[in-house]
């Protein structure tokens, strides 16, 4: 068949064409016009042609997780540049994303970010380069430092010469803090008085001391956390943090951590540095996978959130998630080596107060028994593992040395049907951390350690739901004297034993002094009585006293003296105990030295301090006790007495002040003397002539006695 020629070709198209002129109007994508959104991320490894696939595949990947990369059909979002000659990377590259979000993002998140062992990234915008590229040599000017500012001094109240305490109170629409010396009435501080007069609030929710006691953190629900310090509550820094409900301060205060107990805030949790103010990172109330999904909603409303934990030196902040625990390196704010923590249904862990050392239990799943574990960080190091059998629950409680970890812990006989308590009391100081058992047959209430020391008290009763119950108290060491030759020789040996027993008490509740020996146990909740119960464990002496309706125990950070609360929660409604509000302070002995009554009372904390003396000052200090009992005694009279100058000149003033008002009321009566005597037709009340004087004689019988003869 032969081919068909252009005049059958065009015939063949008759009709298909139309004599409409065309004006084709091509859809263009939008023109960029800034930079914006385009980043360099320098200091990559310089990798050889062989591996650039495998490295840029790592980066692509490391790159897309902060933000959407702007790919398209022939580009990845990423480029970087290679050697023309050997075709290896030259250490750098160049990242856009769709939005300028999400490159300000990756500026923020990849800076310093540590790629590898010796490669930190430096993340650069690309318009700041632009910049810099445009200038001139010679046209830099170093810019002037900001002029110096001083600091607030966060530890002036330590050099207080009367060597007193604080405590903050928040009351109706009041903060304010006070000074407590253990003697004499609270003083005001600060009240929040330059706040007042700007017409603002310097608190609307609860506060919180740092551990140190460095700053007062104030919550604005509305705006975030304010930062106070300084002799006079300078205001440091705000961070931003709407419907915050929740501060916690890291041990060293280089970090605080806030809440807004929001479970659909994707950073319901924020982590902010102190000293720069940024915020580190965010997380979301509950991890992934946390909550069951074969519950109700109401019962999954009913799980409370796993909170975070530091560490005692600030270096890493945890928290528990399914099978898991989650350890972040704050430095980073990254996991410790990219990796949790995984145990098969892991229910507590807690990080010792003294070390890098963590705690935590399992229950029994399958063959395998519960086991409580030790492990030491950053090398995940196991120093101890005590299995368990016929497990219901285990609580762990540290000595706040981390000298000692006592694990109570309940068990089941077979039949599911009786528990009993028995506690794993772990030596961390010993080498292979040795562990005692201490059967319990009766239920365990309670249990404390006492601070800087070996003893522990515990409450027990042979049923849980007891009025009487029993407090004991134990010693992780044991006095042993032998004789020999003549000679006596006192010894302590490791060795639990049973110090002493009180019988038949009626408390719920136990709070060591923080200088140990001393130890309040008491009855507090809305059915109990508030009874407190002042004792001496050396010395066995005991002082009863009572609170009613006392709902919180604190004691300040000396251990003289100690506060007993009756609170209620903002905004929690009708308080059906507001008549109870307040606290009352009491001396360690018990007795009462202070009461304050409020119709809304929400909070008493003491300011917390640190101990600056080590073990061997102290013990030259109680060794030289009577030395000093005598300076202080001497201070202490001379604080008296300039009280009492004080007070008498107070009065003097008062005095003198009502006297010269009264002469001046004298001599204005007097003035209008003609004025009084005319208004009354002549009469005056002042004449003794116009009174009639009688003078009457009363016997009174004071007293009667007979004598017989």
């Amino acid at each position: 068949m032969s081919e068909p020629n252009l005049e059958e070709e065009s015939a063949a198209l008759d009709g298909y064409f139309s004599d409409t002129p065309l004006d084709p109007k091509p859809q263009y994508p939008k023109l960029r016009e800034t930079f914006e959104t385009a980043v360099v991320i320098t200091n990559l490894p310089k990798a050889p042609s062989a591996k650039v696939e495998k490295l840029t595949k790592v980066v692509t990947r490391l790159f897309s997780k902060i933000g959407t990369l702007a790919s398209s059909e022939n580009f990845t979002g990423v480029h970087m540049p290679t050697d023309a000659t050997s075709g290896a990377t030259l250490g750098f590259a160049f990242v856009e994303y769709t939005t300028a979000a999400d490159a300000a993002q990756a500026v923020k998140s990849l800076t310093d970010y540590p790629f590898d062992k010796n490669h930190k990234l430096l993340a650069t915008p690309y318009v700041r380069l632009v910049e810099l590229a445009q200038l001139k040599e010679g046209e830099f000017a170093a810019p002037e430092p900001a002029p110096f500012v001083e600091k607030a001094n966060t530890s002036t109240w330590l050099q207080d010469p009367s060597q007193r305490d604080q405590f903050v109170v928040r009351q109706d629409k009041e903060t304010v803090v006070y000074w407590s010396d253990g003697k004499h009435d609270p003083a005001v501080d600060y009240d929040g008085k330059r706040e007042k007069e700007a017409g603002v609030s310097w608190c609307e929710y609860y506060v919180q001391w740092s551990p140190g006691g460095s700053y007062l953190a104030t919550m604005v629900p509305a705006k975030g956390v304010i930062l106070w310090g300084g002799a006079s509550f300078e205001k440091l820094n705000r961070f931003p943090a709407p419907g915050v409900q929740i501060v916690d301060f890291s041990p060293q205060e280089k970090f605080f951590l806030t809440s807004n107990n929001n479970r659909n805030d994707p950073e319901a949790i924020k982590i902010f540095s102190i000293e720069s103010g940024k915020l580190l990172r965010a997380f979301p109330l509950f991890p992934k996978d946390f909550l069951p999904t074969d519950i109700t909603p109401q019962e999954r409303n009913q799980i409370p959130p796993p909170t975070f934990q530091w560490s005692h030196d600030d270096k890493y902040i945890a928290r528990l998630g399914k099978d898991l625990i989650s350890i972040y390196d704050t430095s980073t704010m990254k996991l410790l080596d990219k990796r949790s923590l995984t145990t098969d249904g892991i229910r507590e862990f807690q990080f010792s107060p003294n070390a890098n050392v963590l705690a935590y239990w399992a229950p029994e799943k399958g063959n395998a028994p519960a086991h409580v574990d030790i492990i030491e960080l950053p090398s995940r190091k196991k120093l101890r593992q005590k299995n368990l059998f016929n497990v219901t629950k285990c609580s762990m409680v540290w000595q706040n040395e981390g000298t000692y970890l006592g694990v109570k812990v309940t068990r089941h006989t077979k039949s599911k049907k009786t528990l009993f308590n028995n506690l794993e009391l772990f030596r961390l100081e010993d080498q292979g951390v040795p562990v005692e058992m201490l059967d319990i047959k009766d239920a365990v209430m309670a249990f404390a350690w006492e601070p800087n020391g070996s003893r522990f008290a515990m409450i027990h009763a042979d049923n849980p739901n007891s009025t009487k119950v029993n407090v004991s108290f134990y010693d992780m060491n044991k006095v042993v004297t032998t004789t020999k030759n003549k000679k006596t020789e006192t010894n302590i040996v490791k060795e639990v034993n049973l110090s002493h027993t009180l019988a038949g008490k009626q408390v719920n509740t136990l709070f060591w002094s923080p200088a140990g020996q001393n130890i309040i146990m008491a009855s507090l909740g809305d059915s109990a009585s508030g009874g407190l119960e002042f004792y001496d464990v050396s010395n066995k002496s005991l002082t009863v006293k009572e609170h009613y309706r006392a709902n919180q125990i604190l004691w300040d950070p000396s251990g003289r003296t100690l506060a007993t609360v009756v609170s209620q929660p903002i905004g929690g409604g009708h308080f059906k105990f507001s008549m109870d509000n307040g606290y009352i302070l009491w001396s360690f002995q018990g007795k009462q030295l202070y009461q304050a009554s409020y119709e809304t009372f929400y909070q008493l904390q003491w300011r917390p301090r640190k101990s600056l003396l080590t073990k061997q000052e102290k013990q030259k200090v109680l060794k030289n006790l009577k030395k000093y009992e005598k300076d202080f005694a001497k201070a202490d009279k001379e604080l008296s007495r300039s009280r009492d100058l004080e007070s008498i000149k107070a009065k003097r003033a008062l005095r003198t002040e009502f006297r010269a008002r009264l002469a001046r009321l004298r001599e204005i009566r007097s003035r209008q003397k003609e004025q009084r005597v005319e208004l009354y037709d002549g009469y005056d009340s002042d004449d003794d002539v116009n009174y009639i004087v009688k003078e009457l004689q009363v016997e009174t019988i004071l007293s009667t006695k007979e004598e017989v003869v």
